[in-house]
Order: C-alpha cells, then sequence, then structure tokens
C-alpha cells in the first residue's frame, strides 16, 4: 500500500488567492501550456532543432499551427529563429535562455503526465 503526504500549498504571487481576470501571465499561461507550445518547448531543450523535426517530433501538428507556435513562442521571448543564408534555405529553432528556465519546469511536467497517463485515461485511481 502506498501513503502519500499531501504536499503543502505552493506560494503564489496572489496573497489573497484571487487569479486576476487581467493578469498578463494568463496569456502567457495560456502559449507555454496550449496543446502544441508545450511539446515544442520540450522538443527544444533537448537542442537546436529545423522545422522539420520539429513537425515529426510533434506528431499530428499541421503546418499552420505549428508556424502559430514557433511565431508565438519567439515573440514571447522563449524560442529564437536562426536563419542561414544559404541554399536550400535553412531555419534553425532553439530556446533562449527564458525558454530554457522555462522547459526545466516542463519536462518533469511532461514525463509525469507520460508516466500517469494511461491510468488517468483508463479511470484508475
Amino acid at each position: 500500500m502506498k501513503v502519500s503526504i499531501p504536499a503543502a500549498p505552493l506560494p503564489l504571487a496572489f496573497p489573497d488567492g484571487v487569479f486576476p481576470a487581467g493578469c498578463p501571465s494568463r496569456t502567457v499561461l495560456d502559449h507555454i501550456t496550449s496543446k502544441w507550445g508545450v511539446l515544442i518547448l520540450v522538443s527544444l531543450s533537448e537542442g537546436g532543432q529545423r522545422w522539420s523535426e520539429l513537425r515529426r517530433r510533434a506528431e499530428g501538428i499541421s503546418e499552420k499551427m505549428l508556424a502559430q507556435t514557433l511565431k508565438t513562442l519567439e515573440r514571447d521571448g522563449l524560442v529564437s529563429r536562426h536563419a542561414q543564408v544559404i541554399i536550400p534555405p535553412r531555419v534553425d529553432y532553439s530556446l533562449t535562455e527564458r525558454g530554457y528556465e522555462l522547459s526545466t519546469l516542463l519536462v518533469p511536467l511532461v514525463a509525469w503526465a507520460f508516466n500517469n497517463a494511461d491510468a488517468i485515461v483508463n479511470g484508475q485511481r
């Protein structure tokens, strides 16, 4: 039998416990926890990658969604785009310092989801 001790609540930036509707953190959370955003960030945590590598790794993502997700993450300062002026053109994507900091938090979350997905989806406690 496994006994677990409830974790202490994490200290939040909102001392009154209210998550304000207009807080910019909601926009950032929407970008990084989107269906594809988290997968792209975790993929890039392993190092810079080309467009085709990212598309292959985030199986099922359309070209439009990959482009949109990368632009959003680049605009947020989490991903860098490096275009090389060669023929054929080559574009590499990598995490910025802030993106890497974020990925160190996301990788354990994604690993937890992977390890527990079957039990959760199958309704096991």
